[in-house]
């Protein structure tokens, strides 16, 4: 642990991207995309405006988007921003993973352009057939719509207007924790179709070896309203704590309304991390881009540790998978 707080050691600190998601649910701030997976679902979320990236819209806002969802985008970088030296920089590019983890890409290049395209992921997944090959479709399904996007987006944009003639796609998966039973995975995505900057996030889920299937980790708690009581108010001061220091080092006061609310746990991006390779004991936390503050502040992420409190609000036929944390 870092002294941020942060747990890169066990994958909470990759990037890359996704663009294969349907938008389930949108507000001013953040859109949340539901994913097909096998017999299941897993959702991912992003701000607003890495989402009109996802929904393959790069040279213009998304036709769904409302009035007022773009207004905020736009008014977001304004908002309790740093000077523009402070912009965060994009990512670096998902570590490459050891042993018989997979990295696949796919690169191509024109006059005025070029598409990129990276998946990964690590031994362990590739140990377990059926996530390996939930992943290899999901994996599939977004080279062909990068491709299908990139052609419509080159027979549309002249030679000379760079913007619309480069694609990037990264997405890493990476181990934050392995259990005797659960494989709990992180992924970070990266993507850029256009404009002044790329856009990243991350996501999560847990593969249930015994079930054979993927658990948001969400969906292991007995509801969200469970889930926020037990862990919002120590979420909101870690948050607040590092919202100070990347707005000037002044007390900060959280008020009800964005940039300054406390994050809800329905906009959180959960990581099930653990120290004894046993049990489920500490939680990373993860805000994307505009969730918490504007684009300059960058995201947030930060580690808390698994409480009785957070145990109780576990479903029973998971909560022997948890102990408490330090």
């Amino acid at each position: 642990m870092n002294g941020h707080g942060v747990l890169p050691a066990i994958g909470l600190d990759q990037v890359g991207n996704i663009s294969h998601a349907y938008v389930i649910k949108r507000d001013s701030r953040l859109v949340t995309y539901e994913l097909s997976f096998g017999d299941g679902v897993l959702t991912m979320k992003i701000g607003i405006a890495g989402a009109a990236i996802l929904v393959l819209a790069a040279c213009s806002p998304p036709d769904d988007m409302s009035d007022n969802a773009a207004a905020a985008a736009a008014k977001s970088d304004s908002i309790n921003a740093p000077a523009a030296a402070d912009v965060p920089a994009p990512p670096e590019p998902p570590k490459v993973p050891d042993g018989s983890g997979v990295v696949f890409n796919d690169n191509a290049e024109v006059e005025g352009g070029a598409r990129e395209f990276s998946y990964e992921w690590p031994k362990q997944v590739s140990a377990i057939p059926a996530l390996a090959k939930e992943l290899e479709t999901q994996r599939d399904k977004a080279l062909a719509e990068q491709k299908q996007w990139w052609a419509e987006s080159l027979a549309d944009c002249p030679p000379d207007f760079t913007a619309c003639r480069n694609s990037t796609f990264e997405l890493g998966w990476q181990v934050v924790a392995d259990l005797p039973r659960y494989l709990s995975l992180s992924s970070g995505f990266y993507s850029y179709t256009g404009g002044a900057h790329g856009n990243s996030g991350r996501g999560s889920l847990i593969w249930d070896r015994k079930a054979g299937a993927a658990i948001d980790p969400k969906a292991m708690f007995t509801s969200l309203d469970a889930l926020d009581a037990a862990i919002s108010d120590t979420a909101c001061k870690r948050l607040n704590r590092e919202r100070s220091e990347r707005r000037g080092g002044e007390e900060f006061r959280t008020e009800g309304e964005w940039p300054n609310q406390c994050v809800s746990m329905e906009e959180t991006v959960m990581f099930m991390g653990s120290s004894s390779g046993q049990k489920f004991d500490r939680i990373g936390i993860y805000y994307a881009p505009y969730v918490a503050g504007a684009y300059a502040e960058g995201d947030y992420e930060f580690t808390v540790p698994v409480t009785r409190q957070i145990i109780d609000a576990v479903k029973p036929v998971y909560r022997e998978a948890f102990a408490p944390g330090k």
